[in-house]
């Protein structure tokens, strides 16, 4: 029945992007077209697997339906199918898991994941770093590329040695000269020091970054309730007097 389910599932999408009787919208669809769908999709799973559990199967649904259109599309372009993107996923799976179809022994899950990138590596004969997406938003590649070369035993040793370069970096860009070249490089430097701090404690720098936009917004409407008027016409010490009301209030909560 599942072998089924799949079979009606790729000839479902062979009939939308058919030329002469499938659907206009998902027959004018190319790769790039879909890239912002694909990465819509993906935030919704994110937001259903924290916030709404009871989503987690729908939005993989639609995160599917991406997989699958941009399998038609190359499969329509002769390039490759659903069923052989399925191929080459299942020889890279038993690729990297030697310790499962292999010989191989591990202790636990880091020294699977060292496994994992030391094979990608050996076999594409690259940099640790040349897989990292460079569409993918600043922050994740950040704490991507800490991740890759603390692989490689180049890491800060403990947290308190990150401590002392977020300081370095934080003096290095105050002092710099407001609006130059130079300023904006040093607040480069000092956000990826903080994403490294983050991946050292293990905790990701975009959601705590996401955590302080949410609670900003949620002060920032209530003062807006609060004043009962647009705040652009409040003089910046009344706006102070409101911040400090609701800052309060929320804490105390």
């Amino acid at each position: 029945m599942n072998d089924q389910k799949f079979t009606e599932l790729v000839e479902i999408f062979k009939r939308l992007r058919d030329p002469e009787k499938g659907c206009p919208w998902d027959i004018k669809q190319t790769h790039e077209s879909l890239v912002q769908y694909l990465i819509e999709e993906s935030y919704e799973l994110k937001d259903a697997i924290q916030n709404q559990p009871d989503k987690i199967q729908e939005e993989l649904g639609d995160l599917l339906l991406q997989v699958m259109l941009h399998s038609q599309i190359a499969s329509d372009e002769g390039r490759f199918s659903v069923y052989e993107v399925i191929s080459t996923l299942s020889e890279k799976l038993i690729e990297r898991h030697p310790h499962v179809f292999g010989e191989l022994v591990v202790k636990d899950a880091e020294e699977v994941k060292k496994n994992w990138d030391k094979i990608k590596t050996d076999k594409n004969k690259t940099s640790r770093l040349a897989g990292i997406p460079k569409s993918a938003p600043a922050l994740f590649q950040a704490e991507l590329i800490g991740k890759k070369v603390a692989a490689a035993n180049f890491d800060w040793e403990v947290v308190s040695e990150i401590k002392v370069k977020i300081k370095e970096e934080l003096l290095e860009f105050l002092e710099s000269e407001p609006g130059s070249a130079h300023e904006f490089e040093e607040f480069g430097d000092l956000l990826f020091t903080l994403a490294q701090y983050s991946r050292k404690l293990k905790f990701s720098a975009e959601d705590s970054l996401l955590a302080a936009c949410t609670k900003f917004t949620k002060r920032f409407q209530a003062m807006e309730l609060i004043a009962g008027q647009d705040l652009s016409e409040l003089p910046k010490a009344e706006l102070e007097k409101l911040w400090s009301k609701v800052k309060l209030a929320d804490c105390g909560k």
